[in-house]
């Protein structure tokens, strides 16, 4: 199997819980807490892991907060590299209203870096990074880090015979979409919200968002281009291919890390060298799975495996 090192830079320790009902002014008595290790390609490490591969995680960590975080990804038996960031790693909560069936969540600002830590960071990365590997970009960019990072990263990467798969947003992801193949990713994943704005509309279907896709690889863009329809699944497109893996009509539960665990599958699919059609399906399965799982909880392997029958992908 091909290494897969993932990088995040902005982590969080998460904390999840539910109440009966969210209202204001009044105290909310709160289930117990659950505490896991986010952002993220540290979620896309761990879904990984869960789905039985391995992976090497760059984090960006500080203080107490990353501490904890650390500790947490070593008992999840990931193999870890830290980068040393300025500040206190930051921490989100998220919240399910009982009543209503739907999640609050509240993710708190990281700390803010300056130039010499983007430079030591992107230094840590390209050393850590294993010739014929994939990497994996996922997730916001701490305060501070300009959006020339990512392509700056992918050109570096390739240059030492990475893959390289992204999956940011915001003004990195901009940025990428305005590149006309210098420093491209191999990869780049979106959800169907971040490609309306890029699009500067709503894609209506899967053909519309399909027909987007393909025009960003024809760009220059990336040389594949992932959309996440949410309910309908994805859609792949490369110069020559599109193809579109249906998600399954399960229970949703909690949606927290859903697009981190697709690309924790797809990725892991890529690295035992599985055809682009089955690495969809297998990504879409995963992210089926997770939504079924409580607060910051991912996947489990057993609902990846079942679910990959009722995923099929299918041309465009």
């Amino acid at each position: 199997m091909r290494d897969i090192l993932t990088v995040t830079l902005n982590p969080a320790l998460d904390f999840a819980t539910s109440v009966d009902s969210v209202a204001p002014g009044v105290k909310l008595r709160c289930a117990p807490t659950r505490t896991d290790p986010g952002g993220g390609g540290i979620n896309v490490s761990r879904a990984i892991a869960l789905l039985g591969g391995t992976s090497r995680c760059v984090v960006a960590l500080a203080g107490r907060n990353g501490e904890a975080l650390a500790d947490l990804l070593r008992e999840a038996g990931i193999e870890l590299i830290v980068h040393k960031a300025p500040g206190e790693t930051r921490s989100s909560l998220s919240v399910r209203d009982e009543k209503r069936g739907e999640q609050y969540r509240f993710m708190l600002p990281g700390p803010p870096w300056g130039p010499m830590d983007v430079i030591a960071a992107e230094k840590t990365i390209v050393e850590s990074a294993q010739p014929g590997g994939l990497v994996v970009i996922s997730g916001t960019m701490p305060p501070g880090v300009l959006p020339q990072l990512v392509p700056d990263l992918c050109g570096k990467l390739q240059a030492k015979g990475c893959e390289v798969v992204v999956d940011t947003s915001g003004p990195s992801l901009h940025l990428l979409a305005r590149a006309n193949g210098t420093s491209a990713p191999d990869v780049l994943r979106m959800n169907q919200e971040e490609a309306d704005d890029l699009a500067g509309r709503k894609l209506l279907d899967i053909n519309d968002s399909a027909d987007f896709a393909q025009s960003l690889v024809r760009r220059g863009v990336a040389r594949m281009v992932i959309v996440a329809r949410g309910p309908e699944g994805s859609v792949l497109a490369t110069e020559g291919q599109r193809f579109h893996s249906r998600a399954a009509d399960v229970p949703v539960r909690s949606k927290v890390g859903a697009g981190d665990t697709f690309v924790g599958s797809f990725t892991l699919a890529l690295a035992r060298g599985e055809p682009l059609e089955e690495a969809l399906r297998r990504g879409v399965a995963g992210a089926s799975a997770a939504v079924m799982t409580e607060g910051t909880a991912l996947c489990r392997r057993e609902d990846v495996e079942r679910l990959l029958e009722i995923c099929p992908t299918a041309p465009i």
